[in-house]
């Protein structure tokens, strides 16, 4: 399994009972988590006074029930001198996927490595959201073209970028339907370097394009590798989709990369430790949080 375990300002607490007790910086939040199913003692304190608890309701989707939470606060990835600026919105969701720095941690190195040798590397990251991944690739060194059906989310990318001093780094902005916007890509004869993308399981465009992922992720890989360069770096997938489990995934990036490219794939498990409670370090828990496929040449 990969581990995101370099966070400073973020940890899971605990896990039990169909929830998740987080710590974001200076606050705690309660939040549910389709991958909890055990049971739980819940003796941390945090359970019962949180600054803030979302309940999933039984009728689908939920709400903020808030006790001491800003409307909005930061917390920073000391490991690559990234700051993120977090609030609690709809869908349980704060602006950030914090497992996700194990992949961020990963592509750098590559990045780097490839910019001391003196190559310029450009980076097309798909399904961008707040721009983690974004601003990750770019404090390596690479050129970045985000992309986000969403503009709000694309605003919030650049508001994480401009904190985190990067507002001059070479970033395009997109907003638009990640498969046109590569099919477009395709005619215009561009080409990436690398290729990020973190599908939803189920979404629609700015025009409102329809995505769901069992149908469209294999055209998309496909359509992507038309547009990487003749020696590209890397590709990587992330799935949160309980179908695209890491086998499929490499099976997806072998047949689309491998036979094409060389290179080799890993596809494993993505979690955080668990690190709140004595049990917990002991028995080195792990909150599972989806899977990541990852093509290297």
């Amino acid at each position: 399994m990969i581990l995101a375990d370099r966070w400073n300002d973020y940890e899971v607490l605990d896990a039990a009972s169909g929830e998740k007790l987080e710590r974001w910086g200076d606050y705690r939040l309660v939040r549910p988590d389709p991958q909890v199913i055990w049971e739980g003692a819940r003796t941390l304190p945090g359970w019962k006074r949180p600054n803030a608890h979302y309940h999933r309701s039984a009728k689908g989707g939920g709400e903020w029930e808030f006790f001491d939470l800003p409307d909005e606060w930061e917390i920073a990835y000391q490991p690559l001198d990234l700051k993120f600026r977090l609030k609690p919105f709809k869908f349980k969701h704060t602006g950030l996927f914090p497992e996700q720095a194990a992949n961020w941690d990963w592509f750098s190195g590559l990045i780097r490595s490839a910019v001391r040798e003196g190559r310029q590397v450009n980076v097309l990251n798909l399904f961008a959201y707040t721009g983690g991944a974004t601003l990750a690739a770019a404090r390596a060194g690479a050129a970045v073209t985000h992309v986000d059906a969403a503009k709000g989310m694309v605003g919030w990318a650049r508001e994480n970028a401009q904190i985190s001093g990067l507002a001059e780094a070479p970033i395009r902005w997109i907003v638009d339907d990640c498969m046109k916007f590569v099919e477009r890509e395709a005619r215009r004869g561009r080409r990436y370097d690398a290729v990020i993308m973190d599908p939803p399981s189920y979404g629609r465009g700015p025009k409102g394009e329809l995505w769901k992922i069992e149908e469209t992720i294999h055209p998309l890989i496909r359509a992507c590798t038309e547009i990487l360069s003749e020696e590209p770096l890397f590709f990587l997938i992330n799935a949160y989709t309980t179908g695209l489990q890491p086998g499929v995934l490499r099976y997806f990036l072998s047949r689309e990369l491998v036979s094409r490219f060389g290179g080799r794939v890993t596809a494993e498990e993505i979690g955080l430790p668990v690190t709140g409670t004595a049990e917990a370090r002991k028995l080195q828990l792990v909150l599972p949080c989806g899977a990541a496929g990852r093509w290297e040449r």
